[in-house]
């Protein structure tokens, strides 16, 4: 900005040059005493002022949402003193450019001004007339994101410019600033660690935070409340002695020194299922997903846990009575096609028995003969339906003889060729055994109806403490899973038994049903 120099009769001499030292004395003295930003202001803009014996002071700071000036501390030498500009100056925002801090902002450099000019880039030029000042001083704010204000004085003196004095102010712009910056930077990060904290403190999942050595740093409420540990008991300990069951912990170390060696993530960022241990050594599952903050010093990482007892066991609770279902339900089958067999169906045998003696007797006779001829053709019939309905309701040869004959049963009634590899010969628990029937029927069904397949082949074997029941065949593929009724029903049944049923079928390829059944011998 250019300087425009004014003397005369009231002009003031420019300051002794022993005023610069004791305004940065001043100014330092007064920083030193606060740690608050706009207190920081507030002195600095007294010990200027008071210094120089000016009227009128502000500092203006960057509003980056709008892209202005707005004055955010004042001070004057007395509650009198320049009315009109304290009145104005808290009302006005500065766009780059606009009034004597605007263009400080927009030129970076200081300036000193005498009688500001009453038009459009001074909208403060009427307040300055009738507050009576009539030389002002104006210089930039910086620090390291660059200019961002400026602190602006005025007085009733005319005085000559002096540039050891705009030099002065220059550098203590930069020093204050710094000052302000470094200040709101350290409350920022109190405030965010406090923060925090604070939501540390009230989180409901357990949060532990451990170093590379695995030595815990920050253990929260939750945890406390969790394990049995304070957070002063937890402070400084091994994580993996302090919550890791012993039967985990080497475990745990060579899980976390593996990562730390190759950065090759296993568990880190997942959730998985673990077994936590509390101060009295008990045990219980927890759900468990671990995050890595990277830090000037190395990795930490932050645990968050949840203690999942309550959910397993409902979990448990409700398997056991889908279990509990199921097998009431294959109980009632066993019941109904017992009945079915043992009182419709042998009673439809007896009355065959009879319409074949009573054909017998009537002899020659053609219109009674042709007659019980039709009833005994309609009566095998209805024999036969009602055998396979009692067999799909449950198959008698299944609670008789187990899988391998009912098995060979089902490949007998296929309506395409169908090679069983293998079925063990134990017997299973009932629920277990019709579960497997049901899957391999359901599968040579669909297989039959849907597949255009030439074959198909049936397998069961005893995988560990499971029942392995697989239906592959070679037709066209593409079945979608679980579309069908059939096989979602088979889902849940399997499922209810703690199981799982998968369908793996692409285009062309053929499909293959695999049902995985929880399994014990009887």
């Amino acid at each position: 900005m250019k300087v425009v120099p004014r003397c005369g009769e009231n002009a003031v001499t420019a300051p002794d040059p022993s005023l610069y030292a004791r305004i940065e004395r001043a100014v330092a003295r007064g920083l030193a005493q606060t740690s608050a930003p706009d207190e920081a202001y507030a002195i600095a803009l007294a010990a200027i002022g008071v210094t120089l014996g000016w009227t009128f002071g502000a500092v203006w700071e960057e509003d980056e949402s709008r892209d202005v000036l707005t004055a955010v501390q004042t001070w004057r030498r007395d509650p009198t003193a320049a009315e009109a500009l304290a009145a104005m100056t808290p009302q006005l925002a500065l766009p780059r450019g606009t009034g004597l801090p605007g263009q400080v902002w927009g030129s970076g450099q200081p300036a000193w001004i005498h009688d500001v000019p009453d038009d459009g880039r001074y909208p403060r030029a009427k307040a300055m007339a009738e507050s009576g000042v009539h030389v002002a001083l104006c210089f930039p704010i910086r620090s390291n994101r660059g200019i961002v204000g400026a602190i602006e004085f005025f007085t009733e003196e005319w005085q000559e410019p002096d540039e050891r004095l705009l030099e002065c102010m220059d550098s203590l712009g930069s020093q204050i600033g710094q000052f302000v910056e470094r200040r709101r930077s350290e409350a920022a990060v109190r405030h965010s660690e406090a923060r925090m904290r604070a939501m540390l403190a009230t989180a409901l999942d357990c949060v532990v935070i451990i170093d590379r050595e695995g030595r815990v740093l920050e253990f929260n409420a939750a945890a406390e409340r969790t394990f049995g540990y304070t957070a002063e008991e937890a402070a400084g300990r091994e994580m993996g002695e302090l919550i890791v069951p012993p039967s985990l912990r080497e475990r745990h170390r060579r899980g976390l020194a593996r990562y730390l060696k190759t950065e090759q993530p296993r568990v880190l960022d997942r959730r998985v299922e673990i077994t936590g241990m509390r101060a009295d050594g008990s045990e219980f599952p927890v759900e468990l997903t671990i995050t890595r903050i990277d830090v000037d010093d190395g990795p930490l990482f932050t645990g968050y846990l949840r203690d999942i007892t309550d959910r397993k066991q409902a979990e448990a609770e409700l398997r056991a009575s889908r279990t509990r279902i199921v097998e009431a339900a294959d109980t009632e089958r066993r019941r109904i096609e017992r009945d079915l067999h043992d009182g419709a169906q042998q009673l439809l045998l007896g009355l065959a028995l009879d319409l074949r003696l009573a054909r017998n007797s009537v002899g020659d006779d053609g219109k009674v003969s042709s007659l019980l001829d039709e009833a005994l053709e309609d009566l095998a019939e209805a024999t036969k339906e009602l055998r396979e309905l009692a067999r799909g309701i449950h198959p008698a040869v299944l609670t008789d003889h187990g899988l391998t004959a009912a098995f060979a049963m089902l490949v007998g009634r296929a309506a395409i060729p169908v090679t069983v590899r293998e079925v063990p010969a134990e017997r299973f628990d009932p629920s277990v055994e019709a579960t497997a029937y049901f899957v391999a029927a359901e599968a040579l069904t669909n297989v039959a109806r849907y597949a255009e397949a030439e074959g198909a082949v049936l397998e069961a074997r005893r995988a560990g403490n499971r029942l392995v029941v697989t239906v592959s065949d070679d037709g066209r593929g593409g079945a979608a899973p679980g579309s069908g009724s059939g096989l979602r029903g088979l889902e849940d049944r399997v499922a209810a038994l703690g199981g799982d049923l998968s369908v793996h079928s692409p285009a062309g390829a053929g499909t293959t049903v695999t049902a995985r059944i929880p399994c014990a011998s009887s």
